[in-house]
């Protein structure tokens, strides 16, 4: 790979040569990198770690996931057959190193953009960096990331916590957790996986803290990936998919309301446009029917050395491992440009790009049910067509 920018200075290049940056080097990154590349545009990778697909590398060990191979590799290099239909984190990390190598992107690691912002004349981008670097391009390209920043909610006391408390971000498997009484915060596809995983892995007792019952979906019915109703699903009327999904639901899935967990009330479909993703089943549904995950409240408070839930019980785990997302930190890279919505998301993305704001673009930002990487790879086409249709000026052209 080609460190063409590790020597840049502060001297801005000549507007004829500048190529796209592309800030992030993960699957949406590298997909948006060839994408260009194809088209004969020049963009450059900045990582800020050593090495490509740096958050696909912390994930928890038992991760895989939860779209098929096929609808999720990214354009220009099918993942390999060898990987089963359901890849697991190693074979991500692998694809996404073979990828790289395969399309002979130009990355440049160890590189951190802290701040975008039009350059002085508006002809391109400035993007400050790490090292004191100060990289002209014709264009930007945003991909850090949906999970890029682990979020801890506010709780009050939690400082005086005496057991240990992690975020799922640092969690990788249950064997520091065998014969120990372990509290799971928060019922996404991590914190459901995870409380599957420390039963696996031996902890003496399990509990999951619900503030929202989630829906629930089987990973697979019959050989029909969920993957593929979801992409179905956004092509249909919102409220014909939530009927359907209740009807399928009470089919495939036990009633767990005994277990303290009911049915959600708002319809699937209507909880996915607000942000919320069906959590896939990899063995929730029968370790909530056993009684080897204990469904609880939502966490209030920390207080006295205990856990203080919704209704007012205590409990006193030996470890908490809070489920509880990530926040996207976009601010102090793109906040002063009035591009980010009030939750800190960004207004467009894709081929479109924010008012005032000509090429620069966003990618991985949103959490669709067809598949972030399926939905990482459309995006990185679409975005390579509009910077080769408006011609960012001074755009570095390729050599054929």
């Amino acid at each position: 790979m080609t460190d063409s920018t590790t020597s840049a200075r502060p001297t801005a290049p000549h507007p004829a040569d500048r190529p796209v940056y592309v800030v992030g080097g993960g699957p949406g990154g590298l997909s948006v990198a060839y994408a260009l590349r194809a088209r004969g545009i020049r963009a450059v990778v900045l990582e800020r770690s050593d090495r490509v697909g740096a958050s696909w590398r912390r994930h928890y060990d038992r991760l895989r996931l939860h779209t098929t191979r096929r609808l999720s590799a990214l354009p220009g290099l099918p993942m390999p057959r060898r990987f089963g239909r359901w890849v697991s984190r190693d074979d991500v990390v692998r694809y996404l190193e073979k990828y790289a190598e395969h399309h002979r992107l130009e990355i440049v690691t160890g590189v951190e953009v802290s701040r975008v912002e039009r350059t002085a004349d508006g002809t391109g981008w400035l993007l400050h960096a790490t090292g004191g670097r100060e990289l002209t391009g014709a264009a930007v390209v945003v991909a850090t990331g949906y999970n890029h920043t682990p979020r801890v909610p506010d709780w009050p006391g939690l400082d005086t916590y005496t057991g240990e408390f992690l975020h799922a971000c640092a969690y990788r498997n249950a064997r520091p957790f065998a014969g120990r009484d372990v509290l799971v915060v928060g019922v996404g596809n991590t914190g459901a996986e995870i409380a599957v995983d420390l039963v696996e892995g031996g902890a003496s007792r399990v509990r999951l803290a619900v503030r929202t019952p989630p829906h629930i979906v089987r990973r697979s019915t019959a050989g029909w990936p969920a993957q593929y109703s979801g992409v179905l699903m956004r092509r249909l009327p919102v409220g014909l998919v939530d009927r359907l999904s209740r009807v399928q639901a009470k089919v495939a899935l036990p009633d767990l309301s005994d277990r303290g967990l009911p049915r959600p009330g708002p319809g699937l479909y209507s909880r996915v446009l607000e942000g919320a993703i069906p959590v896939q089943d990899v063995g929730l549904v029968d370790a909530v029917r056993t009684g080897a995950v204990e469904v609880v409240g939502a966490v209030e408070r920390f207080e006295d050395g205990e856990v203080v839930l919704a209704g007012g019980d205590r409990i006193a785990p030996e470890a908490v491992v809070a489920a509880t997302g990530y926040v996207r930190a976009l601010e102090g890279l793109v906040g002063h440009l009035g591009v980010l919505d009030h939750r800190g998301r960004p207004v467009v993305h894709g081929a479109r790009t924010p008012d005032g704001a000509p090429g620069l673009h966003f990618t991985g930002f949103t959490n669709p049910i067809s598949g972030t990487l399926r939905e990482l790879a459309l995006d990185a086409r679409r975005i390579a067509g509009a910077v080769a249709r408006d011609g960012a000026p001074g755009v570095s052209r390729l050599p054929r």
